[in-house]
């Protein structure tokens, strides 16, 4: 982020709080008129929107008036945390048969037949 962009932020916006991911969230100190303060997010690292969790998107979009307590919010144990986007990365799901994970894939049934137009 550049010096001119973070001096901007730091004189109009108040810093509400920080993810786990270590993204900053920020808010306007004043409201435009008959709109509500827009609300920002400064990344940590490349800029990714995938790398905002589901507590902290409905604040920046306005779906919560305030923003997610300390911890966020409780889960259910069938939930996960939150993962931002791994596509294109070494981490992505590769199925078997992908030819980054050795191109085999089990033979098909005896059963299978393909299409042919006439």
């Amino acid at each position: 982020m550049d010096l001119i962009t973070l001096m901007t932020l730091k004189l109009t916006a108040q810093q509400v709080g920080i993810d786990r991911f270590g993204n900053r969230y920020y808010e306007e100190r004043r409201a435009r008129r008959g709109k509500p303060p827009r609300r920002y997010v400064r990344y940590n690292g490349v800029a990714e929107a995938s790398k905002v969790p589901a507590d902290w998107h409905g604040w920046l979009h306005h779906t919560e008036l305030s923003p997610p307590p300390e911890g966020g919010y409780d889960k259910y144990e069938w939930q996960r945390e939150h993962e931002p986007n791994v596509t294109g990365t070494i981490n992505a799901h590769r199925p078997r048969g992908h030819i980054l994970k050795g191109g085999k894939r089990s033979s098909s049934s005896g059963d299978y037949k393909p299409w042919r137009p006439f």
